[in-house]
């Protein structure tokens, strides 16, 4: 069985977001092992400087690079990443299998994104957009495309 990591920068909060996570982690179990592990996010002022939004990228990114399995294939979020349709990800979690990766690992950045280093160590820059969404959706979405992925990897309807 195939280990998915989301690694978060941020805690959920909203019960909405806290229930639909739930929901997804609970549908994952039957095809991978699902673990969620919350890091800190930085605090900043409402109105940042260049240097305090790079130091707070440092920061996290030191948080979650202590949190990285080893051996893992890490597919950063960010929005200049590669977009792919649901069809395009299954097809490249199936190939990371393949190819000898059982463990994944998905990095959801806080509000300012991830530290270019991080993403310079990912093994895909994946963007589920060109528009901007709040980081506790992206985990939502992330979580019902992966599950997309092993449903269309199982051949159900789910999907379509």
């Amino acid at each position: 069985m195939q280990k998915v990591t989301l690694l978060c920068v941020g805690k959920l909060k909203e019960r909405f977001y806290t229930e639909a996570t739930a929901e997804y982690a609970k549908r994952l179990s039957r095809f991978c092992s699902l673990d969620i592990i919350e890091l800190p996010e930085s605090r900043l002022p409402d109105d940042p400087s260049p240097a305090q939004i790079r130091q707070a990228l440092e920061a996290e990114a030191a948080l979650i690079r202590a949190k990285l399995p080893k051996g893992a294939a890490v597919i950063a979020m960010c929005i200049e990443g590669k977009t792919l349709s649901s069809p395009q990800l299954a097809e490249r979690m199936a190939r990371f299998a393949v190819g000898g990766d059982s463990s994944l690992v998905f990095l959801i950045g806080g509000s300012v994104g991830l530290d270019e280093s991080i993403k310079a160590q990912a093994d895909l820059r994946l963007s589920m957009s060109p528009m901007t969404f709040p980081h506790h959706l992206a985990r939502v979405m992330l979580l019902e495309q992966i599950y997309r992925a092993y449903q269309i990897n199982a051949g159900t309807k789910y999907h379509k």
